[in-house]
């Protein structure tokens, strides 16, 4: 018996090139900081070029990076603070694009106890955070440069909210998926102390196969962000009912629209992520949280593979 190849087969009854979409499987859920994957399910980009994904959620991002250096997955969404993780500990990975950045990072204080104008207003303070996570760089970096001091306490995401609302510490520095439950729970004593100098990274990373022996199949996926990235650019509005909608109305147009007032959202890849990297590298080997040597910038970029997101959009790739 003769068997016919399936682009053979598919030739001689017709079907279309989509019957024989390519699958992945991408972690991601929905979530406000990504909308070029919203308009990319809700315009059909992903089927067009030939992709049948099969989405996976995870309650984090770090999460979603250990299933795909696990094999589980693809290609994973997340911020970038557990690529630095995987680079110290020699993790076989590739950063293929940088999504969106959030520039409105800040520490959230219960005024009940006193307001807090400036950095320096936090030394001694009971501050709450994630420790070992990116939020906790942050919170060290504004304590650092300020030279000052505060007693940290650990808690897990969801707890930190209700800490400071409780006054079992004065403020808190959570990840930004909880600010809008704290400027709801906290009312008028809501406070908030913006300190520049930090950018959560909402990026891509993919496994080696993805990046080499699949390398096409990449490029299509890219291929289609970079259509949902122009959608985006063009029509804004559009963008976020899509977000809202993938959302279940979890968060409101209106909602989104003013977090987007602190989301830089634009498919890139550039140095000053690997540079962000390669800090956060050290400051993680400073807290003894992992074991390890100090990752240089050449090292960092090598774990960067920028090939699919330069073919779908050359200009957004800004690297040695």
């Amino acid at each position: 018996m003769t068997f016919l190849k399936p682009l053979a087969l598919a030739a001689l009854i017709g079907l279309p090139g989509a019957a024989l979409a390519e699958q992945l499987t991408f972690a991601w859920s929905p979530n406000p900081q990504t909308p070029q994957v919203d308009i990319a399910i809700k315009n059909g980009y992903f089927e067009e070029a030939g992709l049948d994904i099969n989405f996976v959620a995870f309650r984090t991002g770090r999460e979603g990076f250990e299933a795909m250096l696990g094999g589980q997955v693809d290609i994973t969404f997340m911020a970038e603070f557990p690529a630095a993780v995987g680079a110290l500990t020699g993790q076989e990975f590739g950063v293929v694009a940088d999504l969106a950045r959030f520039t409105g990072s800040r520490v959230i204080v219960n005024t009940s106890g006193g307001a807090v104008d400036s950095p320096a207003d936090l030394a001694g303070k009971k501050i709450g955070t994630t420790l070992g996570t990116n939020v906790n760089f942050y919170l060290d970096k504004i304590l650092t440069e300020a030279g000052i001091e505060a007693e940290l306490v650990s808690a897990a995401p969801p707890d930190l909210v209700p800490a400071v609302a409780r006054g079992d510490v004065d403020a808190i520095v959570p990840f930004p998926s909880f600010y809008s439950a704290a400027r709801t729970t906290l009312g008028e004593d809501y406070g908030e102390l913006r300190v520049p100098g930090y950018q959560v990274h909402y990026i891509l990373s993919a496994s080696p196969t993805m990046i080499t022996e699949r390398s096409e199949v990449l490029e299509a996926f890219m291929g289609a962000l970079a259509k949902a990235d122009a959608d985006v650019k063009a029509d804004p509005e559009a963008a976020i009912a899509a977000v809202s909608a993938s959302m279940s109305g979890a968060m409101s147009p209106e909602d989104i629209a003013a977090q987007w007032e602190d989301v830089d959202i634009g498919l890139s890849l550039d140095t000053g992520l690997a540079e962000l990297l390669v800090a956060e590298a050290d400051w993680i080997l400073a807290q003894g949280v992992v074991r390890g040597e100090a990752v240089s910038l050449e090292d960092m970029l090598d774990n960067f593979a920028p090939a699919a997101l330069a073919a779908a959009m050359p200009d957004a790739v800004m690297l040695p």
